[in-house]
């Protein structure tokens, strides 16, 4: 009896750790969206992006954010899905930066 039971306390623990592990949180791309949107703002409250460059970049963090609910839809945000948003993130930056300073 006490077998059955240990075997089926490490069977769930081998389980929760596997699904744990492919999980659908995306910490590193939401902390990175908030600081993109920092700098949008700060970019507008400056004056050195205009309506048109903020609508421009404010359309591209918002394909971002879409693309990251449907990479989280099935359940899993995989690898590649991580890496595509990651690469999204990175251009976005780029846009940011080139449009602060043009």
């Amino acid at each position: 009896m006490k077998s059955i039971k240990f075997l089926s306390l490490i069977l769930a623990t081998a389980f929760s750790i596997s699904a744990f592990a492919q999980s659908t949180n995306t910490p590193r791309i939401d902390k990175r969206e908030v600081h993109q949107q920092k700098r949008i703002d700060q970019g507008v409250s400056s004056g050195t992006l205009n309506a048109q460059e903020t609508a421009n970049l404010e359309k591209r963090e918002a394909k971002i954010e879409a693309d990251k609910q449907a990479a989280k839809a099935d359940g899993v945000v995989n690898k590649g899905e991580r890496a595509k948003l990651t690469k999204e993130e990175n251009h976005a930056s780029r846009k940011i930066y080139a449009k602060k300073h043009n």
